[in-house]
């Protein structure tokens, strides 16, 4: 095999823009192998885009039907798992989108699925992780270059989306058939990232707010403060109403700090001792002079990293690197089971806001899906939970 033949579960819009990277060649050692949806609109446009590749009405024919050798999976949140799971029971290479389903009880039974089939490859298209700038900041923290975490600020609120974005489709910004709002759709990656780079917290305290300015059912504005159990803290603020938004994630350690704008450029100052060492010998005089602001204390040492990112090139390592698996056994940047960290932050975010305080990360999962039921009997259109 010198090329795999890659099958989209779901033709929408990210699935019809991974149809277009490998067709340009974008993905090395990638071809389509094939298209799957329910909807006969989207099989006609597929015929019409991409008439020499097979199209399929279901999943299972398409992983049953010997034309391709992976999938990956664009369709509803709450499919992710389910179609997941049902690849790698027959033996189907898979990447999941994210986040890796909706709640962390359905994630578990997908990652149990996984470890009883370890010769079937699972990845997550955790796309962000290939980005150059964060890989740079990993690295930087875990070599304790800058000593132990203190504290991390993440404000990612430049995610604005209108009324008209809410009622294109019925399914958007509901519990029962999106799964949540902002945490489940717009921020999983940095709930990812913030984990990977900085460690999981072990408790969650989280103000959500549902149908903030916009009138949805769903979180889509979230303060969360991170107990990381060691003293260090952390705010996440996220939302879909700020016009002019922020992307702004500053890491604080006792060494020094990161501070990374836009997902573009981070600052990294290094300081010339420990604050711990800086507490201990500073004295009066140097007090005095410092909030007189009389001469200049040399801090920290400085440095910028900066990396170009073009849209849609990291998604194209991902597939590219999830080839490379399969033909050269290159190990997998994104595992599949990482998916659950991001959904289970989420989860203890809106499950802290429910029940008004502040939850274990390790939360119990059933009461989450209890509550969850809960919003989805209010609406009223969509099938309860059922475990």
């Amino acid at each position: 095999m010198k090329q795999v033949r890659m099958g989209i579960i779901g033709f929408g819009v990210q699935g019809g823009g991974y149809a277009g990277f490998i067709t340009e060649g974008k993905v090395e050692g990638m071809v389509l192998g094939g298209i799957c949806d329910i909807d006969p609109e989207k099989k006609k446009k597929a015929e019409q885009e991409y008439p020499d590749v097979p199209f399929f009405e279901n999943y299972e024919d398409m992983i049953g039907s010997g034309k391709v050798d992976c999938v990956i999976t664009t369709v509803p949140h709450y499919l992710h798992p389910v179609i997941g799971i049902y690849a790698i029971e027959h033996g189907m290479p898979v990447i999941i989108e994210k986040p890796a389903g909706v709640y962390t009880k359905q994630v578990k039974q997908l990652i149990e699925c996984s470890q009883a089939h370890p010769d079937v490859p699972f990845a997550i298209m955790f796309n962000q992780r290939t980005n150059p700038l964060y890989i740079e900041v990993k690295k930087i923290m875990d070599s304790k270059e800058l000593g132990n975490l203190r504290r991390t600020n993440w404000i990612i609120n430049n995610w604005w989306r209108s009324t008209n974005y809410y009622n294109q489709s019925a399914w958007r910004a509901t519990w029962g058939a999106e799964g949540g709002g902002v945490l489940v759709n717009q921020a999983p990656h940095q709930l990812d990232l913030i984990q990977w780079i900085c460690g999981k917290p072990k408790k969650v305290y989280a103000n959500c707010k549902f149908g903030s300015h916009r009138n949805i059912p769903v979180e889509n504005d979230v303060t969360a403060i991170l107990d990381y159990g060691n003293g260090a803290t952390g705010v996440f603020v996220t939302c879909t109403h700020d016009f002019d938004g922020t992307d702004r994630f500053e890491i604080d350690c006792d060494g020094g700090k990161i501070v990374i704008e836009n997902s573009k450029r981070a600052v990294v100052h290094k300081f010339i001792k420990t604050e711990d060492e800086i507490d201990k010998t500073f004295t009066p005089e140097m007090s005095a002079k410092l909030f007189r602001g009389e001469g200049e204390m040399k801090k920290y040492e400085e440095r910028v990293i900066e990396f170009p990112s073009a849209w849609g090139s990291q998604h194209c390592i991902v597939m590219k690197n999830f080839a490379d698996h399969l033909l050269y056994g290159t190990p997998i940047m994104a595992p599949g089971a990482d998916g659950i960290n991001g959904v289970r932050l989420a989860n203890a975010m809106l499950l802290s806001s429910w029940l008004g305080k502040e939850v274990d990360y390790e939360f119990d999962d059933d009461l989450y899906i209890e509550e969850l039921n809960k919003r989805i009997k209010e609406e009223g259109k969509y099938p309860l939970i059922e475990e």
